[in-house]
């Protein structure tokens, strides 16, 4: 690329050669530019070395006044003067001396056929205005110019170049577009001035009539509070919320003259509209005798003509339903936030409780073993049957954390609700004592409902316990059962149809919004450390959900609780509950057992237990490996192996040996207590279990063999 030195003052070597390139002399500021520039990368090399006929073109060109630019040889190396210069914007003097696409870019695609058709035929190219798109001043427009391309002979006769001569008229043009343009619209104003007022006319009827058919609120007010303006849908909504209409001219102060207070109301917002303030307002208006109602208002001044205030105006629209939607939409989101965090809460209770019955079930073996032994004396006994008291407690919080996580297992049968309640009446009051009263209420005609009657009786027994508590000074105590028919919109989202509902009502402090909204949480509990467990509610609750239920609680600081259990009803009749087995039962048969259980101390208390009651114990780590032992001869004759094990599950593992050995008697233990994957034929045992009830378990088996 040829660079200009800028000095001024000549080198020797430049002086020297001064007579070689006289043709720049007096070629203005290009001339001089030309002069001291280095040409050692330029494609024309030196002026000195230039030839005849180019030195001639260039010193013509110099000296002319009008814009003329030089594209000279197969790459158009680019040579113009003073007067082109301003033309090509920010690529001068960069474009002096270099091919014409390095700053001719952006219009080479339309410019390069134009150097070249010349070049090829020699023909002069001329037109007038002619458009080019160029980024001369740092972004693109549209220049237009007069232009004359012709050839340049070399000293051989060949076209050694294209001489360009241009005039920029882009001003001419752009300012006769705009002339021909405001001509245009004069003579579309002047010949359609009729038309057009009566499109105009036809445009204000139009939106006269859209202001008075909308359903917005529209109104306009003058500096007095008399209305300038109102249409139909408000005066509807002044007929709605306060039984009249008003009508223009008409007062606002003498409107609500009978209202004081909504007056005051009223005339606090247009007051400031009336000053000159614009602004939105969301706000409730109406007599209650009639209807209240929300509308969102926009308030803006009225204008004269001639920018005088004269008044203001307001659009207005009722979002009573949109806020009431709203609030809804909240509520849901709430209740699904609500429900998702219980059912990952159940899911990681239910995980918890697996995970400690199978650590209970090695110390509930171990310290029943120790107390039908006898082991130790008078002192021994009372450490290990206080040892066996806790791991029972701690047996009934992970059976609360089970019903929390509605993983229970529950035995649903038709119960008759009104006999069970009446009969823990005298239980209630001698657990709630004498300083509450105790009533319970049962109709003899309340239908069955298909429930688990040991858990309704534990659920309305913690139920009353919460109620003792939230009644520290004495009380009422209220149980009742009824049936009743739920609806689309009742408040515990249960399927439409009938149900029991066992309530539980207390006079007692209540709850707050705060408490309520936890009390089914589990863990969660307002009675003090060591005063509870916080999980006697969340039991209740994860029993009639599991139970096709629902928990509804109403409460209120001051003015007591009321837990409502909704039981299913049932289609059959209900029976005799079946009393508890006996815990002495012993199985008749012996013989071997296989015992499965991929956790070791849950295998050894097992094993212990199955020695005592006469059977040679086999042992396996998983159902794979019992399988082993079979395939290697081993024929028990009873199987008890847990449920959820790596691998095959229990499960599988019984019903694929009882293929093979359809006498054989199956036991499945399970630490999650859930029926999911278990067999119904297959006869279960949920963990911790001690001696007798496993016990009771195979006599139950070998009945059932019989």
């Amino acid at each position: 690329m040829s660079r200009v030195t800028g000095d001024p003052v000549l080198s020797e070597k430049t002086a020297r050669q001064s007579t070689e390139t006289g043709f720049l002399a007096d070629g203005g500021q290009l001339g001089a530019m030309m002069s001291a520039c280095d040409w050692s990368d330029s494609p024309l090399g030196h002026p000195r070395d230039w030839s005849q006929a180019l030195k001639a073109t260039v010193g013509m060109l110099l000296a002319a006044q009008a814009q003329i630019v030089l594209f000279w040889g197969p790459d158009f190396v680019a040579l113009y003067n003073d007067a082109y210069a301003p033309g090509i914007g920010a690529n001068h003097p960069r474009a002096l001396g270099r091919p014409a696409i390095e700053n001719w870019g952006e219009l080479w695609d339309d410019l390069e056929p134009l150097l070249s058709g010349v070049r090829r035929t020699r023909k002069t190219f001329a037109a007038k205005d002619r458009p080019f798109y160029v980024e001369r001043h740092g972004y693109g427009e549209t220049s237009y110019w007069d232009v004359s391309y012709s050839a340049v002979r070399d000293d051989d006769a060949s076209v050694g170049g294209v001489l360009c001569i241009v005039s920029e008229t882009t001003k001419r043009v752009l300012g006769e577009t705009r002339l021909r343009a405001s001509e245009a619209r004069y003579r579309e104003l002047t010949t359609t001035l009729e038309q057009r007022v009566a499109e105009r006319t036809a445009e204000r009827h139009l939106l006269a009539t859209i202001v008075e058919t909308t359903d917005g609120q529209i109104q306009a007010l003058d500096l007095d509070y008399r209305w300038l303006a109102i249409n139909t849908s408000c005066a509807d909504t002044y007929q709605r919320i306060y039984g009249k209409r008003p009508q223009i001219g008409d007062s606002l102060h003498e409107f609500l003259a009978d209202r004081p207070e909504h007056l005051a109301a009223a005339t606090a917002i247009w007051s400031r509209a009336l000053a000159g303030e614009a602004f939105t307002n969301i706000d409730e208006f109406g007599d209650p005798r009639f209807d209240r109602r929300v509308y969102e208002m926009k308030f803006e001044a009225l204008r004269a003509p001639d920018g005088t205030r004269i008044g203001a105006f307001l659009t207005g629209v009722d979002v009573t339903d949109r806020l009431e939607e709203q609030a809804r939409l909240a509520q849901a989101e709430e209740a699904l936030r609500q429900a998702q965090k219980m059912e990952a809460m159940g899911q990681l209770t239910g995980g918890v409780a697996h995970d400690f019955n199978n650590l209970l079930t090695p110390i509930v073996g171990l310290l029943d073993l120790f107390q039908r032994k006898g082991i130790g004396g008078e002192r021994e006994h009372r450490l290990i049957a206080g040892a066996a008291l806790a791991a029972e407690r701690a047996k009934t919080l992970v059976q609360r954390l089970l019903a929390f996580a509605r993983r229970q297992p529950l035995q649903a049968i038709p119960v008759n609700i009104g006999l069970l309640v009446a009969e823990m009446g005298d239980l209630i009051s001698s657990t709630t004592g004498p300083q509450i009263q105790v009533t319970v209420d049962t109709p003899e005609d309340l239908p069955a409902a298909m429930a688990d009657p040991n858990q309704i009786e534990m659920a309305i027994l913690n139920l009353s316990v919460n109620a003792r508590d939230a009644m520290p000074d004495g009380g009422k105590l209220r149980i009742s059962a009824k049936a009743r028919t739920v609806g689309d919109s009742h408040n515990s989202e249960l399927a439409p149809g009938t149900y029991v509902c066992i309530s539980v009502a207390d006079t007692g402090i209540g709850m707050d919004e705060f408490t309520l909204a936890r009390a089914v949480e589990p863990f969660f509990s307002t009675k003090g450390v060591g005063r509870g467990t916080g999980l006697g509610l969340s039991m209740v609750h994860g029993l009639a959900s599991q139970l096709g239920g629902a928990l509804t609680i109403r409460s209120a600081v001051g003015a007591g609780t009321t837990v409502e259990l909704w039981l299913p009803v049932s289609h059959a009749v209900a029976g005799a509950i079946d009393a508890v087995p006996q815990s002495k039962l012993r199985p008749q048969p012996v013989g071997t057992a296989l015992l499965v259980d991929d956790e070791p101390l849950v295998r050894m208390s097992t094993a212990e237990m199955l020695g005592e009651l006469g059977y040679s114990v086999v042992e396996a780590g998983s159902a794979e490996d019992a399988l082993q032992r079979v395939r290697e001869g081993l024929r028990p004759n009873l199987l008890v192996t847990d449920h959820l094990m790596p691998g095959m599950s229990g499960t599988d593992l019984g019903l694929a040996l009882r293929n093979q050995y359809p006498e054989i008697q199956i036991l499945v233990v399970s630490g999650y207590a859930n029926n999911e994957g278990i067999t119904p034929d297959l006869s279960r045992l949920t963990k911790p279990f001690r001696s007798d009830e496993l016990a009771a378990s195979l006599a139950g088996l070998a009945k059932a063999g019989r």
